[in-house]
C-alpha cells in the first residue's frame, strides 16, 4: 500500500463498462512526512474520498480486488482515507 493526497476529479465521457459506477481521482503518491514522490496517477475511488484527503492505495493486479467484479482495466485503487500520521 502507498500513501497519496487526492488533487482532482478525473471527469470521463465514456468508461469501461464495470466502471460506470466508481470516480476516478488524481493522487499525487506522498511519503509518511507529506512530501510528494513522484508524478500524480489516476486511481479508482472505492472509499468515496475526495480533494485534499490523505488516503492510501494499491497498484498492480491487486488494484482490482475492492473492486465487485472479476476483471477490470484498473491500474490503482484508493482503499482508505488516512485520519492521521505519526512518524
Amino acid at each position: 500500500m502507498f500513501l497519496g493526497k487526492v488533487i482532482g476529479n478525473v471527469w470521463a465521457t465514456r468508461k469501461y463498462e464495470t466502471l460506470k459506477s466508481f470516480k476516478m481521482l488524481f493522487v499525487q503518491p506522498i511519503n509518511a512526512q507529506n512530501e510528494n514522490v513522484g508524478e500524480p496517477i489516476i486511481a479508482v475511488d472505492t472509499v468515496g474520498a475526495g480533494t485534499g484527503e490523505t488516503i492510501f492505495y494499491i497498484t498492480a493486479s491487486e488494484a482490482v480486488i475492492p473492486l465487485p467484479v472479476d476483471m477490470a482495466p484498473v491500474d490503482a485503487s484508493i482503499v482508505g482515507i488516512v485520519d492521521s500520521i505519526n512518524t
